[in-house]
């Protein structure tokens, strides 16, 4: 059992040993969490979610049962489930899910993720590409990672455009769906990408 506030919100964590960060909540989804700000009404994807901590943050400063979280770890969804539970966030949707392959939902506000490091970056392909059809006309992906270079190009290549704040060490990206086509797929335009800030 970990505990954490964040964003003012006072939570009771299980964790296990086999699921990321399990003695603390990790750096670099803090820096997240400080970028982001949830509307009321936001439908949110915690995407990858680990034992549930930016899904948590979400439904308790938003409405639960617009909140959903999934993994494609059984453990960490089952623990995610139990902490949704025991911090007074029912209502939020816990599933397994490789990536978006088993998951239907649709229709985000919000979609954030703290993608593993890989060296062929699969995953986080498939989380930008595939997060930016899950996304309304409107709606943000918020990644944070210690890399910046492939992210930037991989977001801008999708969205069009990327805004990069480096927080604590992190780069939180932040990428809006302005058009329901990938920016990549437009003939004539060309992609604009953000700059680096400290925060």
């Amino acid at each position: 059992m970990i505990t954490a506030t964040i964003k003012g919100i006072e939570l009771r964590l299980e964790t296990a040993p086999g699921l990321f960060s399990p003695r603390a909540v990790d750096a670099g989804t803090l820096a997240m969490l400080s970028r982001v700000q949830f509307g009321s009404d936001d439908k949110v994807l915690d995407l990858g979610c680990g034992y549930g901590v930016v899904g948590l943050v979400a439904a308790k400063l938003g409405r639960p049962e617009r909140v959903f979280l999934i993994d494609k770890d059984p453990v960490a969804v089952e623990i995610a489930a139990t902490n949704i539970e025991a911090n007074g966030a029912q209502g939020a949707t816990v599933s397994l899910s490789d990536g978006l392959r088993d998951f239907t939902e649709t229709g985000f506000d919000k979609i954030l993720c703290n993608p593993p490091y890989q060296a062929d970056f699969a995953v986080p392909k498939h989380f930008i590409e595939k997060g930016f059809n899950r996304l309304v006309v409107g709606g943000s992906l918020f990644m944070v990672t210690k890399r910046e270079l492939w992210y930037r190009n991989k977001i801008t290549s999708v969205f069009g455009g990327v805004k990069v704040v480096e927080v604590g060490g992190y780069f939180v990206f932040e990428a809006t769906k302005k058009t329901s086509q990938y920016a990549a797929k437009k003939p004539g335009r060309a992609a604009s990408g953000g700059r680096s800030v400290k925060a």
